[in-house]
């Protein structure tokens, strides 16, 4: 079930590209029918150009070496995982394919055809704004700042949802931080038999954690202010009983 919220201001196609990249630990590689997957080997340069890090007996050096000329050399993938233990953990999936280069004893990746996959569909990136573009700023701390909120912070997650439309809080058992970006905090709503995601938008980009903290700061402010869900109370009252 999907959201009933408005969605707001969010990260476009080609940065979110580059933010799924640059959060990435691990990748799979598939070039010449051999599919091999690698953990911290990868580094992506300015560019958005993947440099990988593979043993010398791996198949994927022979492939390289031998892929007919013009032709894509690889492809990789990657997978944009929830730092939260919620259903459908995956948020996104990446695929860059293009030519893979020898390179200062590594493989560098220069890609030409970049898709994305999220929960609304697949989209082709555009290369030049995929260059262009810089992963959002709070990227590489969003898996710990989400694990911190969902853990230690239970009661603000649980007064966040006064922000969110009652019919979207309908038959809900759960509510888990799903991500965060420069523009806003996704909340994932699960129900028994299936689930749905709101955006609380911040009142301006946050380009930093110090930023992040004034905006959830706005946020819960917001959220003490306004009236408790009816649907919430209602549960709380049934499991009262």
């Amino acid at each position: 079930m999907g959201d009933t919220q408005d969605w707001t201001a969010a990260p476009g196609a080609a940065e979110r590209a580059r933010s799924v990249l640059a959060a990435a630990w691990s990748c799979a590689v598939t070039a010449d029918g051999a599919r091999e997957e690698y953990v911290g080997a990868h580094t992506v340069t300015d560019e958005g150009e993947v440099r990988l890090t593979v043993p010398d007996d791996s198949a994927l050096i022979g492939a390289v070496l031998c892929a007919p000329r013009q032709e894509p050399s690889a492809v990789l993938e990657f997978a944009d995982v929830a730092p939260v233990p919620v259903r459908n953990r995956v948020r996104a999936r990446l695929w860059l394919s293009g030519w893979f280069e020898p390179a200062d004893g590594s493989l560098l990746l220069r890609p030409n055809r970049i898709l994305l996959r999220q929960s609304d569909g697949a989209v082709i990136v555009d290369l030049d704004e995929f260059t262009a573009a810089r992963p959002d700023p709070l990227a590489h701390a969003e898996s710990g700042l989400l694990t911190h909120l969902a853990d230690a912070h239970p009661d603000a997650v649980e007064r966040l949802t006064r922000l969110v439309r009652p019919e979207s809080l309908h038959a809900a058992t759960r509510v888990a931080p799903l991500a965060v970006d420069r523009h806003g905090l996704t909340l994932r709503i699960e129900r028994t038999r299936a689930h749905g995601d709101v955006r609380l938008p911040f009142h301006a980009p946050a380009d930093g954690v110090a930023e992040l903290t004034e905006r959830m700061h706005v946020l819960l402010a917001q959220a003490s202010a306004a009236g408790c869900p009816r649907t919430l109370q209602r549960q709380r009252a049934d499991g009262d009983g």
